[in-house]
């Protein structure tokens, strides 16, 4: 079914999903719970997305998840993509409105808009996917992008020829701060003097700004480019792979996009980790908190298969690093560096 709301389609999808049941652990503060009232098709489910659904990437797993949800709870969902800056309020607004239980925003760019607008819908649940927000009818759902990054910055240390590594990502916010700073520590723990450039282009979807800022980073030396972008995350790829330089896939495993560039992908199954907070809604279960999933819940967090031209010595090197920071072995805690706070690593 298609409805218009403010010159915009809100459609609805039947979906073909499989069941899942993940563990999300909790932080912050609060124990309250909305009381969300919706039975079958009467729980209604709505996801804001700031790119298209088809981007192989970020967007694409946003929509997914509240397609599986749709299957495992017989809810009725709906989303919108390419919601810009200027119009997330409206959005977000325009779907409590309507009467939705639990609305989605897919990305951290938009912790402003659910504050400025969850306060008005009390009976609505907001989820700030990537967020770094909570309020009484405010979850944040986050990936610990560090821990992960991490990993993908020995990877990228071991493989550096020029001792010059960049990461490029749309937009410069809190997730993607954690991530620049897991990859920087990661590839630190094995040359010191390793650098790292980041580059934040302004707009995740823009191929054009993406492919500039590879070509760019390659000109000044660079060869291994760790990328968190939405649609232009396939031109930095591919770009890389032209230069005959190195590249890490994200969200989605990418190998297969450019296999002689990819050394590894963040693989993060935000699908999975949706339809499970789509669930604890339902069930009334759902708290004003901060859900995050790190490397030890592997059905959502890990890392990708590794490209062809990553050496076997290297590949054992990540996979162990990995497994120490699921099992502890290795923790990311508060610290304040230059004076500005932060998280260091700290082995056990």
């Amino acid at each position: 079914m298609t409805d218009n709301f403010s010159r915009r389609k809100f459609i609805g999808y039947s979906s073909a999903a499989l069941g899942t049941s993940i563990l999300l652990k909790a932080c912050g503060v609060g124990d309250n719970n909305l009381p969300i009232e919706g039975n079958g098709e009467n729980f209604k489910i709505a996801i804001a997305l700031p790119g298209k659904i088809t981007d192989k990437a970020w967007n694409q797993y946003g929509y997914q998840g509240i397609e599986l949800a749709k299957n495992k709870l017989n809810a009725k969902t709906t989303h919108i993509e390419q919601v810009s800056q200027t119009d997330q309020a409206e959005v977000l607004t325009d779907f409590a409105r309507q009467g939705y239980n639990v609305v989605f925003a897919h990305g951290g760019q938009f912790d402003a808009a659910i504050e400025q607008v969850a306060p008005q819908f009390p009976q609505t649940f907001f989820v700030a996917v990537n967020g770094a927000i909570k309020g009484e009818n405010i979850a944040a759902l986050r990936i610990d992008h560090m821990q992960v990054s991490y990993v993908c910055g020995i990877v990228a240390a071991l493989m550096t020829k020029s001792n010059q590594l960049a990461y490029i990502a749309g937009q410069k916010f809190q997730a993607t701060q954690e991530e620049l700073r897991g990859f920087e520590m990661g590839a630190k723990s094995v040359k010191s003097d390793v650098k790292v450039v980041p580059s934040f282009t302004g707009d995740w979807n823009d191929v054009a700004k993406a492919k500039e800022a590879t070509l760019a980073l390659i000109s000044t030396g660079v060869d291994v480019i760790y990328q968190w972008l939405d649609d232009a995350s396939t031109a930095v790829i591919q770009t890389a792979e032209e230069k005959k330089v190195y590249a890490f896939g994200n969200t989605k495993d990418q190998l297969k996009i450019a296999p002689d560039a990819i050394l590894t992908s963040a693989v993060k199954r935000m699908d999975l980790a949706i339809a499970n907070l789509a669930e604890l809604a339902k069930k009334q279960e759902l708290k004003g908190k901060i859900y995050t999933v790190g490397l030890d819940q592997a059905d959502i967090l890990s890392l990708g298969e590794f490209g062809g031209k990553v050496p076997p010595d290297v590949v054992q090197k990540a996979e162990t690093i990995q497994q120490d920071i699921a099992s502890k072995k290795i923790v990311f805690e508060k610290c304040q560096e230059a004076g500005i706070e932060t998280r260091c690593v700290k082995k056990a």
